[in-house]
């Protein structure tokens, strides 16, 4: 399973927001109306990140107390683990383009006539938006690095061998 990359990242995020600006502009200037950044935008983003979170945590305690050989540890199936790893991936990615689009529709708000209430409120629901984009990709790439094999591990992971169980 490929690593996520920041660049890439840092990539879909720019261009979104590029596009984002561009079309909001162009939208503006033909004399529309332009369209409402919803409040549920950052907070269904926040849930995502708490979700991918929440995941990271108990694998990675999880993970911890199978290392220790505690009694009584579950051990982790390593297809939840590359599920969780492939959803925290897809979020990310998803998470990058929204949280761009929403970037460049506020940073247009913003250089645009901001003492009109409405487009003060849009552009922190956009900014707002944009904080809880950026949350979902550190989840998913601290998910991503819970669920990371050691080095030299990769040999032993079709046997079932893997010392903690982790998919990557």
């Amino acid at each position: 399973m490929n690593q996520l990359r920041i660049a890439t990242l840092a990539g879909l995020f720019a261009a979104a927001a590029a596009l984002a600006w561009a079309a909001a502009g162009l939208w503006d200037s033909l004399g529309n109306t332009l369209p409402a950044v919803p409040l549920l935008a950052p907070v269904i983003l926040g849930l995502i990140a708490t979700a991918l979170l929440a995941t990271a945590l108990s694998l990675r305690s999880r993970l911890r107390a199978q290392r220790e050989r505690r009694p009584g540890a579950r051990p982790v199936d390593r297809l939840m683990a590359a599920r969780a790893v492939v959803f925290g991936q897809a979020s990310a990615l998803v998470s990058a383009l929204v949280a761009g689009g929403y970037g460049g529709f506020g940073l247009f708000l913003v250089m645009e006539r901001l003492d009109v209430p409405n487009r003060r409120d849009q552009a922190i629901y956009a900014g707002l938006a944009v904080v809880a984009g950026f949350a979902v990709v550190a989840a998913a790439l601290f998910l991503e690095r819970v669920c990371r094999l050691p080095d030299g591990d990769e040999t032993s992971e079709g046997h079932g061998n893997g010392p903690m169980g982790s998919p990557v």
